[in-house]
């Protein structure tokens, strides 16, 4: 064990394990036998609910390693849209595109990319290859391994993002992704073809949204059903540039989420709460369970207590800012002058200042955290449908904007136009959900800073090989943690 433990593909990355004697000695006491999982149905979920829980657990004791919030944070910091007020603060390894290529920074291992998404998929593998026999209702049983092929599905999604060259459709994709894992094993593993690795992820949510078709309702929205799994494969297929898949999937998905766009007074409550009408997928944080730190909120909130919100508060892009309507209610989400931004006392009210993410109690870090919201399915849905030239992309646009700004009037646009007003209203509408560096990524575009309220005044900061990078540049592919590296020789390490 000693000479593996770092690799994110053994099982002792799991909540539970079935590791030996020595392990388990030293393993939280939250720590189960893979037997007692699988004995039964009741297992089985709890198990499940731990995989829930490490969305938003903190991991390997750092402070900015929080799960699924962090990696949101680390993607708009890769971005345009996302600002720093000063620069040597935590994110700025992320920001300033050095650390997702550094080996032995906690971005490419410890932090989300390679650790946090392994170890989801390995408590995945042991409920989908197991708990076939376990004791129970057949229906608890299929919806558990359900809920575990749509968690197995989307960490490989995640980790082939940012690890593989981008996805083309008009190629083969025959470049390295990452290594699948359908098992759990101590043997290290290759890297899969990226199209290896989405045909995978592809059959994965089949099987999951057919086993979550018809099934009870879940038991909250930290849980998947069917719905949330069409929405997941929307955007693999929007990724892929399946156009007629995503814009399918996207529609199924808003029609059987029984979700419902928020209202403008809702849209200005602080995206804290997952009961929120229009959010179909999200982390449930405990008020009493505290999250110190670590948390997405003690870093993206505006107003909660801490160092890093009073001395660095987050910004939108300014020419983004300056782009929005002022009649639309997102606009209301910043502040170019930040007088109006709820800084905790001390705190820096920085112009183009958020207040898009708050506390209720400033003094604790706490926020339910959107995964997936009925916005994006509509984007998601507006955009497929441009890119094949229907005219029903307009209308798709019109149904959530107008939402947003009674004074949108349908747009004209056809063909790229309209395709760049709908990447424009993604913009606005997910800022700091941890889109940007992954549609920057898909839809081939550069990095650009310039001309922006980015930092400047230090060279070392944010210096020109930041400001702008060129699609498909090497710097897109986060490099492989040299600790994995050390252990499994069958990997191949991306260009330095």
């Amino acid at each position: 064990m000693k000479k593996t433990i770092y690799s994110a593909l053994l099982a002792s990355a799991m909540i539970f394990s079935s590791c030996d004697k020595e392990y388990l000695e030293t393993a939280p006491t939250t720590a189960v036998t893979e037997g007692d999982v699988l004995s039964s149905t009741k297992n089985g979920m709890a198990a499940l609910n731990g995989i829930h829980r490490i969305l938003y657990l903190q991991h390997n004791g750092s402070q900015n390693q929080g799960g699924e919030g962090s990696n949101k944070i680390m993607m708009d910091a890769l971005g345009e849209d996302w600002v720093q007020t000063i620069g040597t603060s935590w994110w700025s390894g992320e920001h300033n595109w050095i650390a997702h290529r550094n080996a032995t920074s906690t971005t490419t291992y410890n932090h989300a990319w390679y650790y946090f998404y392994y170890r989801v998929i390995a408590n995945a593998n042991v409920l989908i290859n197991g708990l076939g026999n376990a004791t129970g209702p057949e229906a608890e049983k299929q919806m558990i391994i359900g809920e575990a092929l749509v968690y197995r599905a989307w960490a490989h999604f995640q980790l082939v993002q940012v690890f593989g060259e981008r996805y083309d459709a008009n190629k083969t994709n025959s470049q390295l992704g990452v290594p699948l894992m359908t098992t759990n094993t101590t043997v290290g593993q290759p890297r899969a073809t990226v199209e290896e690795v989405y045909t995978q992820i592809n059959t994965d949510l089949d099987a999951a949204i057919g086993m979550l078709t018809g099934a009870a309702n879940r038991p909250a929205k930290s849980h998947f059903n069917a719905a949330v799994a069409k929405g997941i494969k929307a955007r693999v297929a929007l990724t892929m540039q399946n156009w007629p898949v995503a814009a399918r999937l996207a529609q199924e998905a808003i029609q059987q989420s029984g979700a419902t766009l928020m209202s403008r007074t809702q849209y200005t409550s602080g995206f804290n709460s997952i009961d929120n009408p229009e959010w179909l997928w999200g982390s449930k944080m405990q008020a009493d369970q505290t999250s110190y730190f670590y948390s997405f909120f003690a870093y993206m909130s505006a107003n909660f207590s801490s160092t890093v919100i009073r001395q660095n508060p987050k910004k939108i892009n300014s020419v983004l800012y300056n782009q929005i309507p002022a009649t639309d209610i997102r606009k209301a989400l910043w502040d170019p002058t930040g007088a109006s931004i709820p800084a905790p006392a001390t705190g820096v009210k920085a112009p183009y200042g958020h207040k898009k993410f708050l506390v209720a109690d400033p003094n604790l870090s706490i926020g339910d955290v959107p995964h997936m919201r009925l916005a994006e399915l509509y984007l998601i849905q507006a955009e497929a449908q441009a890119r094949q030239g229907l005219a029903a992309a307009a209308g798709t646009l019109f149904t959530l904007v107008s939402a947003r700004d009674p004074q949108y009037v349908r747009s004209t646009f056809t063909g790229q136009a309209l395709v760049d007003e709908i990447l424009f209203q993604r913009r606005i509408e997910l800022w700091g959900e941890g889109f940007r560096f992954l549609d920057l990524k898909r839809t081939n575009s550069a990095l650009d800073r310039t001309g922006k309220n980015h930092i400047t005044q230090w060279a070392w900061i944010l210096t020109g090989s930041n400001f702008r990078v060129e699609p498909g540049a090497k710097e897109w592919q986060f490099v492989f943690p040299q600790a994995e590296l050390n252990v499994n020789k069958a990997i191949v390490q991306n260009p330095l």
